[in-house]
């Protein structure tokens, strides 16, 4: 069954979006507490999905809580469709669609990627995804523009399943990634990177488009089995400031294929680290920040 109430959504919509400006204070890591939302339609099966509305907030009866939740109705730019999970668990997150916001979802061991949202204007933010299973074991992947992955915690992804990452984007099959911002996330215990990134130009990709602008800030970052906590192949313009990255990599970040007019600066940077960057001489165009120690 479907009710749906008109009052509440509003206050949602003004409150999930962070902007996040340049200037403001530096966030915490990780999902904070969970964003209130006044539900407009609770569903109770995968089906009834198909009939909300632009505006609506929805959230979920049990009976979905215990697959995995596959959203593929969107909003419009004014009236994002908001799925709140209410901090209730899930088995691991699929979004197809454009203009949503998805919040407050916990998963525990869910099948990898734990969540991977393709779309345009897409917000994710405060979910938990604990230690996904097999496929490559990665925690998020993300492919499409306006992308907002904001204040989510990754942990205990393990290399037994593949490369496990925190969080990965390519284009091969899928699109090119643009005006993607990555902030507030915590990706704690991951045995690869936590961030792979990779263009439509990097040797593997499909050639199509191109994956650019990405804003990689505030974020913490734990890898301990890669080389290097973020890899960028094939990424133009790529701001990345104010993240604290532990454990022992050789390097917190490689920027290699092409992957132009970066710009690093604030992040805090543990002493088993050997250097901060590693660079190739395809990607030192528009370069800035501190000087590089080696290869990515």
């Amino acid at each position: 069954m479907i009710s749906r109430s008109v009052a509440g959504f509003t206050a949602v919509l003004a409150t999930a979006l962070c902007t996040c400006p340049a200037h403001a204070a530096r966030p915490t890591y990780g999902a904070g507490p969970a964003i209130p939302a006044t539900c407009t339609v609770r569903a109770t099966s995968q089906r009834q999905l198909a009939s909300v509305q632009p505006g609506d907030v929805v959230c979920l009866g049990a009976e979905l809580a215990k697959s995995r939740l596959k959203i593929t109705k969107g909003g419009t730019a004014d009236k994002p469709i908001t799925y709140d999970g209410k901090g209730g668990s899930v088995d691991g997150i699929t979004v197809e669609a454009d203009n949503v916001i998805v919040m407050n979802y916990t998963m525990n061991q869910p099948q990898a990627p734990g969540i991977e949202i393709t779309g345009n204007h897409i917000t994710l933010q405060n979910n938990t995804v604990t230690k996904p299973v097999k496929g490559d074991g990665d925690g998020i992947r993300f492919f499409g523009s306006h992308l907002r992955i904001l204040h989510n915690t990754v942990s205990g992804t393990s290399n037994r399943n593949g490369h496990a990452d925190c969080m990965q984007t390519f284009a091969s099959d899928t699109p090119a990634s643009q005006d993607v911002l990555i902030e507030g996330n915590r990706c704690e215990k991951i045995d690869n990177m936590g961030l792979m990134a990779e263009g439509p130009n990097d040797g593997e990709g499909d050639g199509k488009g191109h994956s650019d602008h990405f804003t990689i800030r505030g974020n913490y970052y734990e890898t301990l089995k890669a080389s290097q906590a973020l890899m960028f192949e094939d990424i133009q313009y790529a701001t990345i400031s104010d993240n604290e990255f532990a454990a022992a990599p050789t390097k917190a970040i490689g920027l290699a294929i092409h992957s132009t007019n970066a710009h690093v600066s604030g992040n805090k940077v543990s002493s088993g680290i050997r250097y901060e960057v590693g660079i190739d001489s395809s990607s030192r165009k528009g370069y800035e920040g501190p000087t590089p120690g080696g290869q990515p």
